[in-house]
């Protein structure tokens, strides 16, 4: 069984590409190839990966007592491009142990 540190770097991951996904293919498909499905579709996707990363950082908060200031420092990282690769690098180390 995995342990919540190890299924939120999975998460965190798959937020991050599937953001970089909406901001650099399905947004322009959208404003510049009129194809706006491109955004509904991995839109949806990564509204999902969202809900997902937040719900497994509160998770880990309550089980491994992190502070404040580190939940809300992965809570921004989850709005912020490429920042999440950040925070799974991190948790990758505290995995291991």
């Amino acid at each position: 069984m995995s342990s919540p540190i190890h299924s939120f770097r999975k998460i965190a991951v798959a937020e991050g590409v599937s953001y970089i996904l909406l901001l650099c293919i399905a947004m322009p498909l959208k404003y510049f190839f009129q194809f706006p499905a491109a955004v509904k579709y991995v839109g949806w996707g990564h509204g999902l990966l969202f809900i997902a990363y937040v719900g497994c950082l509160l998770v880990c908060r309550t089980k491994y007592k992190w502070s404040f200031k580190r939940t809300v420092f992965f809570f921004i990282a989850s709005l912020l491009p490429f920042v999440p690769f950040v925070v799974e690098r991190q948790l990758k180390k505290e995995d291991a142990i």
